[in-house]
């Protein structure tokens, strides 16, 4: 039955009571067990505690996260791994290549799919133009070594890749992936990521494409070639005017165009 407040507090104050009398009283007050309806009767009471601000330890991991150094201008995480190359099982170091030659890896999600032999195989196709940059390429997936060989021992027309002019990397633990911020966790695979690293072992550039994306050979060859000490416009090809990054002499490249 619905009650008015005034007449809820009509039948809780009795008539003969002086109303001087009802003042709050600072004393405490002793709580009385509350009887349930008899329409609740039998059924569990739960308890529901408030929800809780983030630990101090989850805050700290995420300060932690929002100050990690980006890959980009940073040195490439090392690594040492199995990888396959002249239809045998080789050891990859990373760290070996630097001081020596600019490195191009990749990742790729899977062997025995679809986009991804038409990548791996494009790059070897034209692994001399890179070798002619002094370039090394590096692929990298989450299969095993002995899916990469068979992958390689299989015909390019029955979509295998055939004989390939740089190794292929099994990252089974994942760990590579991870650390070059490719890994899909739910997925345990590799997005299509490539990073270009120089001599120093510095990471110069990166792009990260969804699984279904495949990347450009020409547009990885373009990038490569760009002048670190100059700065390159929008577009820009090998063997057309760079700019000085300089504000006087960057004038010259917009008086030139």
């Amino acid at each position: 039955m619905a009650c008015s407040a005034g007449a809820s507090m009509a039948a809780i104050i009795p008539s003969n009571l002086n109303p001087k009398a009802c003042v709050f009283s600072q004393k405490p007050v002793s709580l009385r067990p509350v009887s349930l309806p008899s329409s609740l009767a039998g059924r569990p009471v739960v308890s529901r505690a408030p929800r809780s601000l983030p630990s101090a330890s989850r805050r700290r991991s995420l300060v932690v996260r929002a100050s990690e150094l980006p890959l980009v201008g940073n040195v490439a995480p090392d690594f040492e791994a199995e990888a396959v190359f002249d239809q045998e099982f080789i050891r990859v170091k990373l760290s070996d290549y630097f001081k020596k030659k600019y490195v191009i890896l990749f990742f790729y999600p899977l062997d025995f799919t679809f986009v991804c032999p038409t990548e791996i195989t494009a790059f070897s196709d034209r692994h001399g133009e890179f070798e002619k940059l002094n370039t090394e390429i590096l692929g990298v997936s989450v299969d095993s070594v002995f899916s990469h060989l068979a992958w390689v021992q299989t015909d390019r027309k029955s979509g295998g890749l055939g004989d390939l002019a740089y190794p292929l990397i099994s990252d089974v633990t994942k760990s590579i992936s991870k650390s070059y911020g490719v890994l899909i966790p739910d997925q345990g695979i590799a997005l299509r990521g490539l990073f270009i690293i120089d001599k120093e072992g510095v990471i110069q550039h990166s792009t990260i494409n969804n699984l279904a994306i495949g990347r450009s050979v020409d547009e990885t060859l373009r990038t490569l070639q760009e002048n670190p000490d100059e700065v390159c416009p929008a577009g820009w090809k090998p063997g057309e005017k760079s700019m000085k990054p300089d504000p006087k002499l960057s004038k010259e490249y917009f008086a030139a165009i």
